[in-house]
């Protein structure tokens, strides 16, 4: 309170404070179903969840094949490499950047690790360095946006260019096979099994490597300081770097642990297939962008989960394999997950601004 006649201030008492508070709370309602109802779709992963069910539920009544246990595991191993790579990328936006050079990354590893293995290189030697390959860029993109200050687009659009133009080269534009034929350590057999294999012959190895993936990158995310820092750069990084952040370090992290995840990737598809060539992966990262925009990441950076980011994974393979089933046309099939992107950039955007 200000008195104005003797030009003073006095403040009111504690329990006045707290008498004061619980007069204006007295006869309140307490927030009805319907609020709470409203809370909690504001709750990204919710909103997410349940699109999945209400594809999962469209897509039974449709066709007779696609609620079946072999379907279903066959679309999480269809989405098993996209969702691998989605989970660092999550990352990378959340940390207010983005990166194009995914798709080239994943191909240019199971093009080291083809050309190492059917070149009398140890399977174990060819996959370690066909990881570093992949962490190696992720390393030039991190170093590239944060030390020399260029922008994330161009720079992993320059990258995405150099790791395709250098996988065709290595590979001659030709398939490499790798098979027991082509590949001389003993190891192969191994090797096929887990992009091949099936756990208890049922599970999708793939699939298993999908799932330790997501869990591992959501302790990162969500269990350590290194997670926290990377929303905390992607909300506001003058406030992060106020706090003591090191805010380029945290963006390079981001990139290095994409490519990590990007040369997997590329690795496990190349067990899948047994074969590679240059082109492979080509508008992957369209994909890998869009799973983790319907997830609910945020493109202005800051807000994610990778929970969100998996939910957003199943849906593209739920979405797509149900088409397919359909009958639909491929061209369609475009069309539609293009209108779904905006859809759910929509729905951020609306979200934003119910939370704000």
């Amino acid at each position: 309170m200000v008195d104005i006649e003797n030009n003073k201030a006095s403040f009111p008492e504690p329990g006045e404070v707290v008498e004061e508070i619980g007069q204006q709370n007295f006869g309140k309602k307490r927030p009805t179903g319907k609020k709470v109802l409203v809370e909690m779709f504001r709750v990204r992963e919710i909103g997410v969840l349940m699109a999945l069910i209400v594809l999962l539920i469209l897509f039974s009544f449709s066709s007779p094949f696609f609620f079946s246990v072999n379907n279903l595991l066959n679309v999480v191993r269809q989405v098993s490499l996209l969702g691998i790579i989605a989970m660092g990328m999550t990352m990378i936006i959340v940390s207010g950047e983005i990166d194009l050079s995914v798709g080239a990354v994943y191909g240019l590893a199971a093009v080291v690790a083809g050309m190492l293995m059917t070149n009398g290189v140890s399977i174990l030697l060819s996959i370690i360095l066909a990881l570093v390959a992949g962490m190696g860029f992720g390393l030039i993109n991190g170093m590239l946006v944060t030390y020399a200050r260029i922008p994330a687009l161009i720079v992993t659009l320059g990258t995405l260019n150099v790791a395709r133009g250098a996988a065709l080269i290595a590979s001659k534009a030709q398939v490499i096979a790798t098979s027991h034929r082509t590949v001389a350590d003993p190891a192969i057999n191994t090797f096929l099994f887990i992009g091949q294999g099936k756990l208890y012959e049922i599970i999708p190895m793939m699939s298993i490597f999908l799932v330790i993936t997501a869990v591992i990158s959501y302790f990162i995310f969500n269990k350590t300081i290194l997670g926290f820092h990377m929303r905390a750069v992607g909300g506001n990084k003058i406030a992060a770097r106020a706090s003591g952040i090191n805010v380029m370090m945290i963006k390079i992290v981001a990139f290095v642990i994409t490519g990590f995840l990007c040369a997997l990737a590329g690795v496990l598809n190349l067990s899948f297939l047994a074969n590679v060539q240059g082109t492979i992966g080509y508008g992957l990262e369209l994909a890998v962008i869009a799973a983790v925009i319907i997830g609910g990441t945020s493109m202005s950076g800051g807000e994610g989960t990778i929970l969100g980011t998996t939910i957003g994974v199943l849906i593209m393979g739920v979405l797509r394999n149900g088409l397919i089933l359909l009958g639909v046309s491929p061209f369609w099939q475009i069309l539609i997950i293009g209108l779904v992107i905006i859809g759910a950039v929509g729905l951020d955007t609306w979200t934003s601004k119910q939370s704000s």
